[in-house]
């Protein structure tokens, strides 16, 4: 239980570095913070890290020592050493014993102990304000920053050091200790022995699948029923089945757009996270590539043309040829868009950062080279999905294909929409840009994801999805009602009231694809809910189907005239936003990530880190969310009241901070995603065959040395 009581406690202290916001979110005009306390926020953020991390590891380290302590060389006898040998290691055995001769010195270690250094604060704060930008001041803390990264940077090095010798240490311990222990067995009981062994290996099971043998079962049908299993804190979750008929080509593009994805995740939302903090301390910096006006759209497009979309296409790049049971027309026009969609981002977010944008336009902030790349590279993946459907093996197309095509063609429509300048005046902009955002997000966005559900979904769950019918029902009522809807963005405004009015209608004419879609979902999980607890992948979907239906029925409601009298341009559709866009966008994509790559790889992701991924994300978005929809609440009131603009701003300080806190707590859930993601990629170290090994060393007579 300790591990669990530290990793709480270092939970708790993640919204720590925002404390020292809190005295300056309470006043309108906060004293502006310098360089020197964002070192000290940047310090501890560091220290945090390195915490959960030296967690982690003496855990893994604990674990392992837990784990071989059963088998410990000492316990163990010839038989049991004997009964894990395979045919040919047997044989070779056999001829070593009359060969070699006995005799081999016994081993001994011992494990140092490593000694961390805890950083504190003896001195009682002094009366008065300090000044962090005096001389000595800065001085002290630069002094005192420089020892306390260098011991951070050795305390890693020594526990990843001190691991990889616990673990090989223990490996040769058992190695010379079997070794020891089949040297002194005497060749009649140690042939006698591998005899038995080799009846075993030899027996083939021919109709006789039970029976009252003995628990000795000495044809080798039951293994291991004198072991006892261990009592589990954390219940063990199912594993991935492995695709062995996976191209390589395939699974490695695959692999490498959720790489690309969770490098613009991170980096996107590190980005979100630093504006979460100007929230409560606005004059944090006065660099203008920092500004606010400039990092709003960085952040956004990151995270939507780099995060989401990444994800979203190379999720598809798998899908699209399995519901159609055939191969991917084209891996090599899979690697060009990937090229050209993370260079897209790549240029479009150092111009924004620059100050070169497209001055105007929420979400199309990229000028109009830059998001061609991407338009390019989406029409690409579109043609790639198209031709591959077109070369099927299956009469029928499964409804993820329709989903995935229309959302590229639809995405390819609302780029042209956005971006030709026919339209660009007046009105007719703004009407345009009312489209172009909202179909980026129901007709790009949405319509992906769900194609991407209807494959994933049944898929983890091991049975047919609920109904056929209602998900072609859902597709054909979200493509009518959702192009109507982009207007609602402009109620009171100069639009003609009659095209308001279309966009309000066709707000409520969502009910019909979204209660068609959760009804679907949920009704698929009938029967199976208790998969729920053994599955790493499930809870995000399920979280993510849940948020599908309250925050698009929340669009909805806010597109009435009365409430968006009140929540209009108030930090409501913020919360709307994220509570969409993140509750339901992301979450699916991190349940189908997860639901993958280990079938690619046939490596799982650390199944503790995922719970404590998920836990960070969904309870950070909780107070994200309920905090601006409260505040943003009382900010409409405030001016249908008539009160002052700057009372509102002094209103919502305190509803930022807790803004800033659950932004805290999702960005940290990506770095645990971001490590979990390398936990599944990453190519991993043969282990040494204690077997091998052990017959190595009677072969050549002697036992290895220790070190």
């Amino acid at each position: 239980m300790n591990k669990f009581h530290s990793a709480f406690l270092l939970l708790l202290t993640a919204i720590f570095p925002l404390g020292v916001f809190a005295q300056q979110a309470v006043t309108p005009y906060p004293d502006p913070i310098n360089w020197d306390m964002v070192g000290l926020v940047a310090l501890a953020v560091a220290l945090l890290i390195v915490a959960i991390y030296l967690v982690l590891k003496s855990t893994d380290i604990a674990a392992y020592i837990k784990a071989t302590k059963n088998a410990h060389p000492e316990k163990k006898d010839y038989k049991r050493i004997v009964s894990s040998l395979n045919k040919e290691q047997i044989n070779r055995l056999i001829s070593a014993r009359h060969l070699k001769s006995k005799g081999l010195a016994a081993v001994s270690f011992l494990i140092g102990s490593l000694l961390v250094p805890a950083l504190s604060w003896a001195q009682e704060p002094s009366a008065g304000k300090v000044d962090f930008t005096e001389g000595g001041i800065v001085i002290t803390l630069i002094l005192l920053t420089i020892p306390i990264v260098v011991g951070m940077i050795l305390v890693v090095i020594r526990m990843n050091k001190l691991s990889r010798h616990i673990k090989e240490r223990r490996r040769q311990e058992e190695i010379a200790a079997n070794l020891n222990q089949l040297k002194s067995i005497p060749d009649d009981q140690l042939e006698n022995q591998l005899s038995i062994q080799q009846s075993i290996l030899d027996y083939q099971p021919q109709g006789v699948l039970s029976g009252n043998l003995p628990a000795n079962d000495e044809r080798g049908v039951l293994k291991n029923i004198d072991e006892n299993a261990g009592i589990r804190f954390i219940e063990e979750k199912k594993r991935a089945i492995p695709r062995p008929k996976v191209d390589p080509e395939l699974s490695k593009l695959v692999i490498w757009y959720f790489i690309t994805a969770t490098a613009w995740l991170i980096f996107g939302t590190s980005v979100g996270e630093y504006l979460g903090i100007k929230f409560v301390s606005p004059d944090v910096d006065h660099v203008s590539w920092l500004s606010f006006g400039r990092l709003r759209p960085v952040h956004t497009n990151s995270v939507f043309w780099g995060w989401a979309s990444l994800g979203m296409i190379g999720l598809a790049y798998y899908v699209v040829p399995r519901v159609g049971n055939g191969k991917l027309y084209s891996i090599k026009w899979g690697w060009w868009a990937l090229i050209l969609i993370n260079s897209s981002v790549v240029i479009g977010s150092i111009l924004l950062m620059a100050g070169i944008n497209n001055s105007g336009g929420e979400f199309r902030e990229y000028i109009w080279p830059v998001q061609l790349l991407f338009g390019l590279g989406v029409i690409i993946s579109m043609i790639n999905y198209i031709m591959t459907i077109a070369r099927r093996k299956t009469k029928e197309i499964y409804v993820s294909n329709w989903y995935i095509v229309a959302a590229t063609m639809f995405g390819t429509t609302i780029m042209l929409v956005a971006y030709l300048p026919w339209w660009q005046n007046g009105l007719g902009e703004t009407i345009s840009q009312g489209y172009y955002m909202h179909q980026g997000v129901g007709m790009w966005f949405m319509m992906f994801v769900l194609g991407l559900i209807y494959y994933f979904l049944p898929q983890q769950l091991n049975r047919p999805i609920y109904s056929y019918s209602l998900g072609i029902l859902a597709f054909w009522t979200q493509i009518l009602f959702y192009t109507l809807i982009g207007s609602h963005h402009f109620v009171f405004s100069s639009i003609p009231w009659w095209l308001q009015t279309v966009a309000i209608v066709g707000s409520v004419g969502m009910v019909i694809p979204v209660v068609a879609g959760t009804t679907n979902f949920l009704m698929t999980f009938k029967g199976s809910w208790h998969k729920l607890a053994g599955s790493y992948t499930l809870p995000f979907m399920l979280i993510g189907t849940i948020f599908y239906f309250t925050g698009s029925l929340q669009g909805t409601a806010e597109a009435f005239r009365t409430t968006n009298l009140y929540w209009h341009f108030t930090d409501f559709t913020v919360a709307h936003s994220h509570l969409t866009m993140y509750g339901i966008i992301t979450f699916f994509l991190w349940g189908f990530m997860y639901a993958l790559i280990p079938r690619l790889t046939r490596r799982e992701p650390p199944q503790s880190l995922v719970g404590i991924h998920f836990w960070l994300a969904f309870i950070g978005l909780m107070f994200y969310g309920v905090s601006l929809m409260i505040g943003g609440t009382l900010k409409g009131l405030s001016w249908i009241n008539g009160n002052p603009f700057i009372d509102s701003v002094t209103l919502m300080a305190p509803y930022w901070l807790w803004r800033a806190i659950g932004g805290t707590l999702m960005w940290l859930s990506h770095l645990v995603f971001a490590y979990n993601i390398y936990k599944m990629i990453r190519p991993v170290k043969e282990e040494v065959d204690v077997n091998e090994e052990v017959i190595q060393g009677l072969e050549r007579g002697a036992a290895p040395a220790l070190g």
